[in-house]
């Protein structure tokens, strides 16, 4: 599959010259003055849409406006990046972008936006670890063990995802790559679909969001062989890192932040990112979302998540070429 990254489009939207510091205009100033909406491309429960949540109740209490979260699922995440690409400029549409954003141009060649021209960067909010977990009835007791079994099984086991170049078929794969693990992925419509699945023993493995895994694993329905945070998590200590459970330099998280239409005022653009700032530096916020299994983000500029972006857009491109990896 072969698709180009236009640079100059990438460096035109994310890579723009920082934002004024300066005093905002005045009509500015009186943003915003109506509505606002935070339009999270996932079902309810899923990790965006929960920080969308908490991050708009916030917002709603400092801009004395309401905030709405509109829930816009489907193709992977594609269906509300395209109404978010689409709405006018003017400061009172936003969405969640997330790491899978970032593969879809080229894993299906085509979308109906463009990730680099048609979104302009605000801020990244948060980081996101997963969990390797596989049904008890699966005699792996490490990530090592899971990739040796699926080596000597070709083809027999498989992991599930909430859909095609969703971060779990990405960290799947990546996994795959780095171990010659030979695995079958199995794509569900969301995550909550790939869960239960492995719940019932559909499928061996999944990498599942922490908040999901961790109340499950306590539970003793599903077993836990690492964590993909470089250390281990408080929630789950006693399970290993990949690097500890027999697979070191597996270094892969995801993230999640806030975009606007291309367009939007760069004054409106730096008035949302200083109170994403703001809201992120709160410590009930950062507990609530320890809590989830998201670790907030140190602050960072417009131009810095627009650099996030254009790597990440590269780095899966390159992925998908290296690994052939296509939609199932």
């Amino acid at each position: 599959m072969n698709i180009m990254i236009n640079r100059r489009r990438i460096l035109g939207a994310f890579g723009a010259a920082p934002l004024a510091a300066a005093t905002l205009p005045a009509w500015a100033q009186g943003y915003p003055s109506k509505p606002i909406r935070i339009v999270v491309p996932l079902p309810p429960g899923s990790p965006p849409d929960v920080l969308a949540r908490v991050v708009a109740e916030r917002l709603q209490e400092a801009w004395k406006q309401p905030v709405v979260v509109e829930n816009r699922p489907g193709a992977t995440g594609m269906i509300g990046m395209d109404a978010v690409a689409k709405s006018a400029p003017d400061g009172y549409t936003v969405g969640v972008m997330f790491l899978t954003h970032t593969v879809l141009p080229a894993l299906f060649g085509k979308v109906s936006y463009d990730t680099a021209a048609d979104l302009v960067p605000i801020a990244n909010l948060a980081w996101i670890y997963n969990v390797l977990v596989v049904p008890t009835s699966v005699p792996a007791r490490s990530a090592k063990e899971l990739a040796d079994l699926a080596r000597a099984q070709p083809g027999q086991l498989t992991y599930g995802s909430g859909g095609n170049g969703s971060p779990a078929h990405l960290i799947g794969e990546s996994f795959k790559q780095a171990t010659k693990a030979d695995m079958l992925h199995v794509p569900y419509k969301g995550p909550a679909e790939a869960v239960q699945a492995l719940l019932g023993g559909q499928i061996s493995a999944m990498f599942a969001t922490t908040s999901v895994a961790v109340p499950l694993v306590n539970a003793g329905k599903l077993r836990a062989l690492a964590v993909t945070s470089p250390d281990r998590l408080s929630a789950l200590p006693s399970v290993p890192t990949m690097g500890e459970s027999g697979v070191p330099g597996f270094d892969l998280k995801e993230w999640e932040g806030i975009v606007a239409p291309a367009g939007t005022p760069r004054d409106i653009v730096a008035k949302w990112n200083d109170e994403l700032s703001r809201i992120m530096r709160l410590p009930t916020v950062r507990d609530r979302l320890s809590d989830l299994g998201m670790e907030a983000a140190p602050p960072n500029s417009s131009d810095q998540f627009g650099s996030l972006v254009q790597g990440e857009l590269q780095r899966w491109t390159r992925f998908v070429k290296a690994t052939g990896l296509k939609a199932d």
